[in-house]
C-alpha cells in the first residue's frame, strides 16, 4: 500500500526564498525516483513561513531509498539550516 509523508517545515523568515530554492532541486531530483508517485511543497496562506512537503510513495522500500539517496543527504542539511524549529514529520499507510 502507498505511503504518504507529510513533512510540516517552520522556516525563519528571512530564509523562505532559499528553502524553496532548495526544495525546487530536490523536487526535480526526486520525482525521478522510483516508486515516486508525488512529491512537492505547499506554502500555508494564513502564515507563508510553514512549508509543508507533501510526498506519496509507492511503498516504505521506495521511500528508504529516497532518503539514502545522494540528492536527499545531500540537500537535507542545508534545508535544516533554515528553520525556526525542527521539522514535524508524519507517515501514513494508506488502507482504503
Amino acid at each position: 500500500m502507498a505511503i504518504r509523508v507529510v513533512a510540516k517545515n517552520q522556516v525563519k523568515p528571512e530564509k523562505v526564498q532559499e528553502f524553496m530554492n532548495l526544495c525546487k532541486s530536490l523536487i526535480e531530483e526526486t520525482l525521478k525516483e522510483e516508486g515516486c508517485i508525488d512529491y512537492g511543497v505547499y506554502q500555508e496562506l494564513e502564515n507563508p513561513e510553514i512549508l509543508t512537503m507533501l510526498e506519496e510513495w509507492k511503498d516504505e522500500g521506495s521511500l528508504d531509498q529516497h532518503i539514502r539517496s545522494d540528492h536527499f543527504k545531500e540537500i537535507f542539511p542545508l534545508l535544516s539550516e533554515c528553520l525556526d524549529k525542527e521539522t514535524e514529520i508524519n507517515i501514513y499507510r494508506k488502507k482504503l
